[in-house]
Parts: structure tokens; sequence; C-alpha cells
């Protein structure tokens, strides 16, 4: 039994969302072909990410000094603790699935909050007189990333979204990575039913064997 955790940074309703539209149909039918697996469910918006504030950079400063975490004020241990809660659940999981949409050739800022929660050092990443380094070089463990844009962007030099996921989930790591990105929605409007099916059947395949 392998552990899914499927991540949405998305405002709109499913039925409103063709990322959302297209994650849905990758999630059911992975659900169905996998009944046994464990899913979590995490909303990026609706689940109240910790973002690093000062409490947290202070924290860290003092048990990097030494402290522990129990020394620290009663902020910096609330705050410091739903961060390792956030990274504990991540590392937990076999198998990721990120549903996002494009928002200014990037994500909605919620999203990097989230990933700034969960590349910790000592947790998913260390530091090396060599570089960084991923600790989560299980071969078990993959993404898939299904994008939605309004425009053409996937694989030009703004596209500041798939090509940065992948990099982070390679920074912890996470070298099995596969994208599902449906574009040009909104510029060619006539056929955006057209490119939308066609991303659901990409994300029915891919369900098949992730």
């Amino acid at each position: 039994m392998a552990k899914l955790l499927y991540v949405t940074s998305n405002l709109k309703p499913t039925e409103q969302s063709r990322s959302l539209s297209v994650g849905m149909e990758f999630l059911n039918e992975y659900i169905r072909r996998n009944p046994e697996d464990e899913i979590h469910l995490l909303d990026v918006y609706r689940d109240n990410i910790q973002r690093i504030d000062a409490d947290v950079l202070s924290g860290w400063e003092k048990m990097r000094g030494g402290a522990v975490y129990v020394s620290l004020t009663t902020d910096e241990q609330r705050k410091i603790g739903r961060i390792w809660k956030t990274a504990n659940q991540f590392i937990a999981a076999d198998k990721y699935v990120f549903v996002t949409p494009m928002w200014n050739l990037g994500f909605p800022a919620e999203l990097k909050m989230y990933i700034d929660s969960i590349c910790i050092e000592g947790k998913t990443i260390k530091y090396t007189p060599n570089g960084v380094v991923g600790l989560l070089k299980d071969p078990g463990k993959k993404c898939l990333h299904i994008h939605s844009s309004g425009s053409f962007h996937y694989g030009n030099e703004e596209d500041h979204s798939v090509p940065y996921l992948r990099a982070v989930m390679g920074l912890m790591g996470i070298v099995d990575f596969e994208a599902i990105v449906l574009e040009g929605v909104d510029v060619v409007p006539q056929r955006a039913q057209e490119f939308k099916n066609h991303a659901i059947q990409r994300a029915l395949e891919v369900a098949k064997r992730f």
C-alpha cells in the first residue's frame, strides 16, 4: 500500500477550474486502480500553511546556535512545530500530485509558502561542502504535476512553473517527475475543450501506471 499526497492550489471550485477538473479525473482513476492506497488531500488555501516569518527565522537561528526546541518562545515553538508537521507529512508520502494554475508565469504565492515549509534542512535537504543534497532519494518516490495555463508558455524561458517544481523535487531527491500541461485555453478558446480533453486522456493514462 502506497501513500499519495494530492496537493492543490486553486481558489475555484473543481467544476470551474480546468486544472482541478483534470486532476480529479486522474485521482478518481488512480483510486479505482489502487483502492488500498492511502490518499491525503492538501489544499494550500484551506489548510493554512505556516509561512516562514520572523518567529520561524528567529527560532531556527537559536537552534542552530545550540538551543533546544523547548527553550524557544511560545510563538517560535508553535510555528516551527507546524512547519515540521507539514514537512513530515510530505516525507511520509510515496507519491505526490501537484495540481496548479499559472498565475503571471508562476504559481499562486500559497504554493511557494508550502514549498518553503517542506524544503527543510535536516528533513528533506542537507547542506554539504559540495552543495545541497536531497534526503528523499527513495527510488519509489515519484511526482506528477498537473498544470494549466491560459497561454502557451511550457518549454519557454519565461515559464517558472513546471521547471521550478521539477527542480525543487530534484533538490529534495525526487527525480521521477512527470508533467501534464493544459495550455492555450484562453488564447485559443475555440479549442479549449479539445485541449482539456487531451489533458484528461493523458491523466487517465498516467493514472494506470502511477
